[in-house]
């Protein structure tokens, strides 16, 4: 590329909207890259914001990260639509009468990317490490007892207690498989691979020029024959929302899920017949927008606060000036839609009153003073969502009309999380939690006072401490009738919403856009997170 063309490309970038805050040479070096391999018209390009934090999820779930994931570590199991089991790396499973023994067979000859066999050593590994790191492990495998690989193609779960949930927890993006032969138990998070991985999946890893791509290509040597039949995967890392846009409606981009553009723009997608949306792809990752509170914070822990606070938000406003409609309200923690016989259909004990609001923050102790505040927060939105960040914005006007003084903060993941989770340094937050495929692996980590830990980002952040919230979790965590389930969650419910250590305001409904050369994203429940071995190009 000479200077002169450089010029003209980082004008007509810039004229496009695409430079916003990426450095000059890292748009050239993009540029440079993934002309390289988009020289193929078999080339699909994906939009991901933020930048993930790793390549691996075996100790991360941040979105982005297991959506990355995937594609180049696979999991035992994947999962339709309805959330049916079938076959990944495990060919066929069997589970005792008793529940407490799990027998996977494996399938014969797969390969590692760098050539060596997959064997069961590795998945046993891989379980036992995702207990270890992962921040839903505490929960998902509490009663594992062991995991052991019988032979070469044999697995076998032993468990001290029922785990209904589990065969629903061995997906890629939330228990990857690893190569056993590359990594250390004890040094696993420091692993090179991390950032560089080594998996089974259809594609292979070859590049991550930070802030700018991720590029993936085809692994000939994929057990499923044939597939994929996409040659190179690139994620391209945008973080401005309006550039975007624009790389879908000049062709830049080919697809992007969690919303990737203006949610008030969708419904103008029509005037460009190359693009769809789609709401599918979600149905193991409901997601709940919720505002937690720092409960170590003194003016947090007292309750009529909280409460306060919950009188002074309205869902609905919440649901249409940051999500454009495209949430539902929900007092309840559970997702109703997901979840629909563990979910407490709840009357709102704090339901939207800004008299009542003020009423309980002046018998709090926090008169208005001069100038009509009472105290002041510092607010964090969680970055993976743009919704998140406008709900934050939004409840600082909302919190202005109580006197509450609200500053937020917007940061990069890395930071938010340190801030959050291992700093503390934080007031309350939006933040996201997904109850995933079962309230026990997505949300218990949220709620139960054992899944504090200021290693492990999404657990817990509120330090909610309550034993019978305790006692109530972990029955539901071992019991097999789901009527009793049932009624143990929606205890559990009821408990939270008058407790407000955090507050339920609405689930998301996410939506991928994509261009309609695109096919074959959408086959399971995990749609664009899951491993993408049947991604096409139509006409290709």
């Amino acid at each position: 590329m000479t200077r002169s063309s450089r010029r003209s490309f980082l004008h007509q970038a810039s004229q496009a909207g695409l430079l916003a805050g990426v450095p000059a040479w890292a748009l050239l070096d993009a540029r440079q890259a993934i002309a390289q391999t988009a020289s193929s018209k078999n080339t699909i390009t994906a939009v991901l914001n933020p930048e993930p934090p790793t390549l691996v999820s075996f100790s991360n779930t941040a979105g982005t990260s297991v959506t990355v994931s995937s594609k180049v570590v696979e999991g035992l199991l994947e999962y339709d639509h309805d959330l049916t089991p079938r076959p990944q790396l495990a060919a066929a499973w069997k589970v005792s009468p008793d529940g407490l023994e799990y027998t996977f067979t494996l399938r014969k000859g797969v390969k590692w990317h760098d050539g060596k066999p997959f064997v069961a050593a590795d998945a046993a590994f891989s379980i036992l490490l995702a207990k270890r790191y992962h921040p839903r492990g505490s929960a998902t495998f509490a009663n594992l007892a062991a995991a052991e690989a019988v032979d070469a193609n044999t697995l076998r779960l032993k468990l001290a207690k029922p785990a209904p949930y589990l065969l629903l927890a061995l997906a890629a993006g939330e228990t990857p498989i690893l190569p056993s032969h590359r990594y250390q138990a004890d040094t696993a998070l420091q692993n090179p691979l991390n950032a560089a991985p080594i998996g089974t999946g259809p594609f292979r890893f070859k590049q991550w020029e930070r802030g700018s791509h991720i590029i993936y290509e085809r692994n000939a040597d994929y057990w499923q024959k044939g597939k994929p039949q996409v040659a190179t995967l690139v994620f391209r890392i945008v973080p401005d929302i309006a550039a975007r846009l624009n790389g879908f409606q000049n062709k830049s981009f080919d697809i992007g899920d969690a919303s990737p553009i203006p949610l008030s723009e969708v419904p103008n997608l029509g005037q460009y017949p190359f693009l769809a949306t789609t709401s599918e792809g979600y149905e193991d990752n409901a997601v709940m927008a919720i505002l937690e509170f720092n409960l170590e914070r003194e003016v947090f822990q007292k309750p009529e606060v909280r409460q306060a606070i919950a009188h002074a938000v309205s869902r609905e406003q919440i649901r249409n000036i940051a999500f454009y409609g495209y949430a539902t309200p929900s007092v309840s923690p559970v997702s109703k839609t997901s979840f629909p016989r563990f979910h407490l259909d709840a009357k709102d004990p704090y339901p939207y009153d800004i008299d009542k609001a003020n009423k309980l923050l002046d018998a709090a102790g926090y008169p208005r003073k001069g100038g009509g505040h009472r105290f002041e927060i510092t607010l964090h939105a969680n970055p993976f969502n743009e919704g998140f960040k406008r709900t934050a914005h939004y409840i600082r006007s909302a919190l202005a009309r109580v006197g509450v003084n609200v500053t937020v903060r917007e940061q990069d993941p890395g930071s938010y999380i340190r801030s959050v989770y291992t700093d503390r340094e934080f007031d309350a937050t939006v933040s996201g939690v997904s109850t995933m495929f079962d309230p026990t692996v997505g949300l218990q980590r949220i709620y139960w006072s054992k899944s504090f830990n200021r290693q492990v980002p999404w657990s817990n952040a509120n330090h909610y401490q309550n034993p019978e919230v305790d006692q109530l979790l972990e029955a539901a965590a071992v019991e097999v009738d789901v009527a009793k389930r049932g009624e143990l969650f929606k205890r559990f419910q009821a408990i939270v919403i008058k407790d407000v250590p955090s507050i339920a305001l609405v689930q998301v409904q996410s939506v991928t856009v994509y261009n309609k050369r695109v096919d074959g994203f959408n086959k399971a429940a995990a749609g664009l997170r899951g491993n993408l071995a049947d991604l096409l190009i139509k006409g290709a």
